[in-house]
């Protein structure tokens, strides 16, 4: 599955995976938003796809050229960027990941990267209980409550 390292909490004495989707880690690096900064540092496993640092380079690099972040800005969050990549699993947008994109989720429509991120959270194979989604995205929220995952 391409995982590596790892750190999230989900109940006192039960650590769970922690989830990060682009949104929030977008939230985190370029609009500080300490929930979600918060939510991303809590104790345990912290995983995410290999889509969500894309995402997050690209927001970045879109940010700094439309002037909505400074130099100082955009140096600061690449390092953070870099920080959070080395605290996480990395899992790979696998073949298995596409195919299983390719089928129906429980609320429809939603965009196709958006179902990478569910696809993957699939793809952990870990019961929904220990699994917590941290997204700031509607149709990610909405959907891996309907697959029984806890959501931030």
């Amino acid at each position: 599955m391409g995982r590596r390292r790892g750190g999230g909490r989900r109940a006192p004495n039960v650590l769970s995976t922690r989830y990060v989707e682009s949104s929030a880690l977008v939230a985190a690096l370029l609009e500080r938003d300490g929930a979600a900064r918060a939510s991303i540092r809590a104790r345990g496993r912290r995983v995410t796809s290999t889509l969500t640092l894309a995402e997050a380079a690209r927001a970045i690099l879109r940010g700094r050229a439309a002037g909505r972040l400074s130099e100082t800005d955009e140096r600061a969050a690449v390092r953070g960027l870099q920080v959070f990549a080395r605290r996480c699993d990395l899992v790979g947008v696998t073949d298995a990941v596409l195919a299983r994109v390719a089928r129906p989720f429980p609320v429809e429509p939603i965009r196709t990267l958006d179902a990478v991120h569910l696809a993957t959270l699939e793809e952990l194979a870990e019961p929904p209980a220990l699994v917590t989604i941290v997204t700031r995205d509607a149709r990610v929220r909405d959907n891996a409550r309907a697959l029984g995952y806890a959501v931030e």
